[in-house]
């Protein structure tokens, strides 16, 4: 592809494992890679290259925002946790964020448990849970397992609180109403109310008669940020992209703030949000159950206080 039809720029994925082959093959061929929706902070980290920027927030991001709507309502400091984690790169990524994050303000993780990538029965390791009475259980998981998860905990009838560091939007649609609880994390909620946002979502609305998921808002804003950049370079010279984003300009990415890739490790900077699960009976249509927090970084922080440091990530390029 890249030889034969002389592609310029590489753009998606949503798998870690497969955005890091990618990302190879950029690197190796000295082509731009626009990588979208893989979230693993290794990618960032020491897998990082020179020709990959990331558009996503990584499981640091996720797990920050989570845990500071946990804080703010008194249900970290003191509290015991257990984990279920997806057995590959994201999930042990998510764990290992957690952990940090429990062990920095005040939280005790009292078990965690791998889950295979292929397991559909949860009944196992909700038994454990039972047995351990945690006060907080979280999911380390993605994908189908995590609305797969979800509705078992709602049929076992457990007491203890559910919250997340991953889920999209599709799949907390996907749950069905009254299956779902607890505090999430998310990129990007149609209901976020900023000018642009509500343009994006009227549009969508009009054309495919249901609001977007956060995939199809990182598709739509990944690819205006590259078009602004071969807009004002006029080129598609990789060089003279990666100049461009490093540069740290500016993006308009339907949020209330501006976005911009960070120069030393090419992630987007940009806001997060904690969203918390209406009770049964309460969304208007299968598209209302989602109650978007506030955004995290607070207006008085810098978006870069909720990424990695320097110190904290062994980027180098």
């Amino acid at each position: 592809m890249l030889d034969q039809d002389g592609v310029a720029v590489l753009m998606g994925e949503i798998n870690s494992a497969s955005a890091l082959t990618i990302m190879q093959v950029a690197e190796r061929n000295k082509r731009l890679f626009m990588q979208i929706g893989a979230r693993s902070d290794a990618l960032r980290g020491k897998n990082c290259n020179r020709y990959t920027f990331h558009v996503d927030i990584p499981s640091t991001v996720m797990v920050n925002a989570v845990g500071k709507a946990l804080m703010r309502d008194n249900m970290m400091k003191d509290k015991k946790f257990y984990t279920l984690t997806a057995d590959y790169i994201f999930g042990h990524d998510l764990a290992r964020a957690a952990k940090s994050f429990f062990d920095a303000n005040g939280g005790k993780l009292i078990g965690d448990e791998l889950v295979a990538t292929d397991v559909t029965d949860f009944s196992p390791y909700l038994l454990k849970i039972r047995q351990a009475r945690p006060d907080v259980v979280c999911s380390n998981l993605a994908g189908n397992q995590v609305t797969t998860l979800v509705k078992q905990y709602a049929e076992f009838g457990l007491p203890y609180p559910v919250v997340g560091f991953n889920l999209n939007t599709a799949d907390a649609w996907a749950a069905g109403d009254g299956n779902l609880s607890g505090t999430w994390p998310t990129i990007w909620y149609h209901t976020l109310d900023v000018p642009d946002s509500r343009a994006f979502v009227a549009s969508f609305i009009k054309k495919r008669g249901k609001p977007p998921e956060n995939h199809a808002w990182i598709e739509y804003v990944s690819l205006k940020m590259m078009a602004q950049a071969m807009n004002e370079t006029k080129s598609t010279e990789t060089d003279r992209l990666i100049g461009y984003f490093e540069k740290e300009t500016q993006f308009d990415i339907l949020k209330g703030r501006k976005g911009y890739f960070r120069s030393w490790d090419h992630q987007l900077m940009q806001e997060a949000y904690p969203f918390t699960v209406k009770p049964k009976g309460q969304a208007k249509d299968k598209w209302d159950t989602l109650e978007l927090g506030a955004a995290i970084p607070g207006p008085n922080e810098t978006l870069e206080s909720i990424a990695l440091t320097k110190e904290q990530n062994p980027c180098s390029m």
